[in-house]
């Protein structure tokens, strides 16, 4: 019994000890503070003519697959990735247009966030950031 007693002890604390901390962040953690945007991308601003309506239907085929459908980081896929999707309410509320076009463009390394520029145009990141901008 005492053996028994010893092998479980010894197992649990094999299991919890590969439980990291980032295995149990929420959905769409957002580093603090954020980084610096870089000098090609820093002062820009989303364009008073950005198209809501396009920007929903890009997220909508590009983007909700990870983000969900609000924005939230808890898509269909969000439970598969390790880290998850970034909560885009929660960022866009402390992220300036700058850094969100440039997050979007460039990709963020390490995680399954990818970069767009190339696959969507300046235009179309825009009317992305401004349906994100929407999002509650």
């Amino acid at each position: 019994m005492r053996n028994l007693l010893t092998v479980l002890m010894v197992v649990s604390f094999f299991v919890l000890s590969g439980c990291s901390s980032k295995s149990l962040e929420t959905p769409g953690s957002i580093p603090q503070p954020l980084p610096t945007v870089p000098s090609d991308y820093a002062g820009k601003t989303i364009p008073s003519n950005a198209d809501v309506s396009a920007g929903a239907n890009l997220f909508k085929t590009d983007c909700v697959t990870c983000h969900g459908e609000n924005g939230h980081g808890d898509g269909p896929a969000s439970q598969t990735l390790d880290p998850r999707p970034a909560n885009l309410v929660d960022l866009s509320k402390i992220a300036a247009d700058d850094f969100l076009f440039w997050k979007i463009s460039t990709g963020i390394d390490g995680t399954a966030m990818p970069a767009w520029k190339g696959i969507l145009t300046d235009q179309q990141i825009w009317q992305v950031i401004a349906f994100i901008r929407i999002l509650k």
